[in-house]
């Protein structure tokens, strides 16, 4: 069996500065299901951000794409709420705003 190595430190919150709280309130927040401890939480969040810090240098547009991506989720779901809100719009649905603005035409079907 190995032996453990473990190092302990400490971390001060300045409570004054705004970043300092936002990190004490998050630990505060924190799922202690997930993180069951202080260490375990900011191990967590150590390792993501340096991790991801890591992909955005070597993939300039990692970003990018990760933006682009949760775009067009957003729009696919309103698509998807609008296409289950029941009945169809009379005309077609884009074609009514040009019918109501021709006095002649009429909608077929």
């Amino acid at each position: 069996m190995s032996k453990r190595r473990i190092i302990s430190t400490n971390i001060r919150f300045d409570l004054e500065r705004a970043a300092d709280r936002a990190a004490w309130d998050h630990l505060q927040r924190r799922d202690k299901r997930e993180h069951r401890s202080y260490s375990r939480a900011v191990i967590a969040a150590v390792n993501d951000y340096f991790e991801r810090r890591d992909r955005l240098a070597s993939d300039p547009y990692l970003e990018t794409r990760e933006k682009e991506d949760a775009f067009l989720l957003r729009v696919l779901e309103t698509v998807r709420v609008g296409l289950n809100q029941g009945a169809s719009p009379p005309c077609g649905g884009y074609a009514a705003p040009v019918a109501a603005s021709h006095s002649d035409a009429t909608c077929s079907g």
